[in-house]
């Protein structure tokens, strides 16, 4: 397919140069008989493959403990491809991309099955011209076999003669400090960090992108951002279904680990960071560890614990018989940041991630402090909301004169909405946005080996304390299933600053009659 080319008109690019692998590139899935790679990896990898993002000559092979034929795994591979109208450009299109798929089955800790994995790959790489050859190997895999993966890949499946080797890998990148460390340095042991790509998909996501040119090219953004003009933030995760199933595996983390300490982390860090020298990998990065750093472990008074019981004939997380018996694991937690610099001193920061709560939704609020008392007394705040997902969005809520005769302040909003402003605007998956970006080379959206470890030390007292290691469990408090979440919530933003807005104001406002 035909390279997209870059359109005319537009600003700058923000990439830097990197060493992109255009062709002669092998992708390698492993765990491709898994939920991540079927649901998520091959679905993108083919999202790029459409648009012509993908190396020429590109082949993409499928590894896993499963047996299974050709067949079978054209089949499982690309599941998640849809095509309900039977638009024949797309169905030739998925022909087009099994082509490129192949798999070989074996065991994850047995350097002789990767010896015949590699043979797999030499084959198909004796039909390229150039002997320069470059394998991408994605780790979609539990982190129990993360350590035997990487080394049988360096020992026995490394490319020497001339190519480029790189590795991607997904979270969890460890439970604690400790075990984060242990997980790092093992893998450093056999991959560089260069070599390295560690995914949160959270920074491949569009809104999250957005932060840096919403912050750095606009002056009337960046004026107000810090603690002179605004009050609080909170950047807010919600999912309308509980653990459904899967309540051992979550159990085993918990929401704190699964959302809290790496991708609302993620989007605070980039949020609040410092403007980096440049757009190059690095300097992002340095930016964003500098950050972390000015962020104390959390204290166990900025924390809310819930956790959902049954409401509305839905059942309780207690009722999943995949979840341990009397389980205190929460579901919901909210938790408060400092950030100790000149910008953000004294500014709360508040996390908040939960399971069966009312909608499905991630957003930032920004909400600035109060108008100076004076002409105008009892008027609702300016908040920006960034809306991740869904429905991308960014809006500014301020105050404007009621059209009339009279002067009366009424809350409205600036209103940014992706879906009507840019409407042939195609917005790509995470992991589509990721996966270029490795194949570029570029590091930016990746997490780097001291950004992870600054950043369990932030957590890791309270998780060590909500597991019992740091004194006696705490209990979560209790919210129905399909609830905003626990009770306690309003009282515990409240007493950081922050002012919910007054019931009549309904976003957004489409007639004056209402007034």
């Amino acid at each position: 397919m035909a390279r997209p080319r870059s359109m005319s008109g537009t600003i700058p690019s923000m990439e830097t140069s990197h060493e992109e692998l255009k062709e002669n590139t092998v992708i390698i899935v492993l765990g491709a008989s898994g939920d991540l790679a079927k649901k998520k990896t091959l679905p993108a990898l083919f999202g790029l493959f459409r648009q012509g993002f993908l190396p020429r000559d590109v082949k993409i092979v499928g590894y896993a403990r499963t047996k299974m034929d050709h067949a079978e795994f054209l089949k499982r591979g690309t599941s998640y491809l849809k095509n309900p109208n039977d638009d024949p450009e797309l169905s030739k299109a998925i022909d087009d991309f099994k082509s490129l798929l192949t798999y070989v089955s074996g065991d994850y800790e047995d350097g002789s099955a990767f010896d015949s994995l590699n043979q797999h790959l030499e084959e198909i790489e004796s039909h390229y011209q150039s002997k320069e050859c470059n394998r991408i190997f994605y780790l979609a895999l539990p982190p129990s076999v993360f350590i035997p993966v990487a080394k049988n890949l360096k020992e026995h499946c490394y490319v020497t003669k001339g190519g480029i080797n790189r590795i991607i890998v997904e979270k969890p990148f460890g439970k604690d400090t400790e075990s984060a460390r242990e997980l790092l340095g093992s893998l450093k042991k056999y991959w560089t960090e260069d070599e390295t790509f560690r995914i949160d998909h959270y920074l491949g996501k569009e809104m999250v992108k957005n932060l840096l040119v919403l912050r750095f090219a606009n002056v009337a953004m960046n004026a107000a951002w810090d603690k002179n003009s605004i009050s609080n933030v909170q950047i807010t995760f919600k999912e309308p279904f509980g653990t459904e199933g899967r309540g051992g595996y979550f159990d085993e983390f918990g929401i704190i680990r699964d959302i809290l300490q790496n991708h609302l982390l993620q989007v605070l860090s980039i949020l609040a960071m410092e403007r980096p020298v440049s757009f190059a990998a690095e300097d992002i990065r340095d930016e964003k560890v500098k950050l972390l750093r000015a962020i104390p472990p959390i204290e166990r008074d900025d924390v809310l614990l819930g956790q959902y019981v049954s409401a509305n004939g839905k059942p309780g997380y207690l009722d999943d018989d995949t979840v341990p018996r009397n389980s205190v694991c929460p579901t919901f937690a909210a938790t408060t940041l400092w950030i100790h610099n000149p910008r953000w001193e004294g500014v709360p920061f508040i996390l908040k991630a939960g399971k069966a709560l009312n909608e499905a939704k991630v957003e930032v609020r920004i909400q600035f402090k109060d108008v100076t008392q004076g002409i105008f007394k009892d008027i609702a705040r300016n908040e920006l909301v960034i809306r991740i997902q869904p429905s991308e969005a960014v809006y500014l809520k301020l105050n404007a004169k009621t059209p009339g005769l009279y002067t009366r302040a009424m809350p409205t909003e600036m209103d940014l909405t992706y879906k009507r402003r840019f409407i042939d605007a195609q917005i790509p998956e995470a992991y589509e946005a990721l996966i270029l970006d490795a194949l570029k080379g570029d590091h930016s959206n990746f997490v780097r080996h001291d950004e992870l470890d600054v950043a369990w030390k932030i957590f890791t007292p309270i998780l060590h304390w909500i597991e019992g290691l740091a004194g006696p469990r705490p209990r979560p408090v209790t919210y129905p299933y399909g609830s905003r979440g626990p009770k306690e919530l309003d009282p515990f933003v409240s007493k950081y600053g922050f002012k919910r807005a007054s019931e009549g104001y309904v976003w957004p406002v489409v007639s004056l009659a209402s007034l």
